[in-house]
C-alpha cells in the first residue's frame, strides 16, 4: 500500500476520543507514531445498535488470550464486524477494559481543562460515553473494549502484567471491515500502564479500500469458527437488500 491509497487521514492525539463509520469493505490502518500507544475501541452495527462488540465471544470461538494477524472481531450475533489483517505491533489486549476517572486521577493525580485545556488527564471510560452520546447511546450501551498496541500477559497465578514497550513507534494494525461499522475509539492510557507520567500516545488512523478478498483468507479461513462467522454476514447481507 501508499500513501496515495488513503482516503482519508488523521491523528488522534493521546488521550482523545473520537467516532466514525467505517464501511464494508474499507481498511482502517491505526499506527502507533511514536510507540507505547493505547488505542480502546467499541464497534456497533450502525443500523441496529443493540448488536456490538462481544471479546468473550472473540477469544472463546478462536481460542486466544490475545488479538493479533489472522484473527476476526466479532458482534454478540455471532458476525463479524472486521478481520486484523497485518499488524506489526503482534500483541492486543481484550480481556482489561478502560481506565476510569478514579483510576487516572488516583494513579497521575488530577489535571482538568481549567488547569490544562487540551493537556487534561482524559480517561477512556468517560471518552467512550461521550462519543456513544453523540449516537443516542449511553453507559447501559457500553461494552467490553478492544485494547489496540497493549500487551498483557498473565502469570502461573493469573495476575496480569502490562509489558511497557511492546508497541514500538511506527508499529500498525489494519483492520479490514467485514461489515458496517460505527468505530469508537479512546487514546487514552491503559488502565493497567503503570507509567510515572500520564502517557499520551497519540495514533494516526488511514481509510484505505481494502484488496479483495481471495481464498485462503489470512482471517477467514484460519480457523473453521471464522468462516462461520463469514457465513452469518453473507446471509446478513442478504437481508439488507439495497444496503450495503
Amino acid at each position: 500500500m501508499t500513501n496515495t491509497d488513503i482516503l482519508y487521514q488523521d491523528t488522534l492525539p493521546g488521550g482523545c476520543h473520537w467516532s466514525l463509520q467505517m464501511r464494508r469493505g474499507q481498511l482502517l490502518r491505526l499506527v502507533d507514531t511514536d510507540g507505547g500507544a493505547n488505542l480502546g475501541m467499541l464497534l456497533y452495527n450502525p443500523y441496529a445498535l443493540l448488536e456490538r462488540i462481544n471479546l468473550p465471544d472473540t477469544l472463546k470461538c478462536q481460542h486466544t488470550f490475545r488479538l493479533g494477524k489472522g484473527h476476526c472481531i466479532y458482534s454478540d450475533m455471532g458476525r463479524v464486524f472486521c478481520s486484523i489483517v497485518e499488524d506489526t505491533a503482534g500483541w492486543h489486549d481484550a480481556v482489561c477494559g478502560a481506565a476510569s476517572r478514579e483510576l487516572v486521577e488516583r494513579r497521575w493525580g488530577r489535571l482538568g481543562y481549567q488547569e490544562a485545556r487540551n493537556d487534561m488527564r482524559r480517561n477512556g471510560l468517560d471518552g467512550f460515553l461521550v462519543e456513544l452520546a453523540k449516537h443516542g447511546l449511553g453507559r447501559k450501551d457500553l461494552a467490553a473494549n478492544l485494547n489496540l498496541f497493549s500487551k498483557v500477559v498473565a502469570d502461573g497465578s493469573g495476575a496480569l502484567r502490562y509489558v511497557e514497550g511492546a508497541s514500538r513507534p511506527g508499529s500498525f494494525v489494519d483492520l479490514r471491515f467485514e461489515m458496517d461499522a460505527l468505530v469508537v475509539m479512546s487514546a487514552a492510557p491503559h488502565p493497567l500502564n503503570p507509567a510515572r507520567e500520564y502517557p499520551a500516545k497519540p495514533v494516526r488512523y488511514e481509510i484505505r479500500e481494502a484488496p479483495p478478498m481471495v481464498h485462503p483468507d489470512v482471517c477467514c479461513d484460519s480457523r473453521p469458527e471464522n468462516q462461520r462467522g463469514f457465513a452469518n454476514n453473507r446471509l446478513y447481507q442478504l437481508s439488507l437488500g439495497g444496503v450495503r
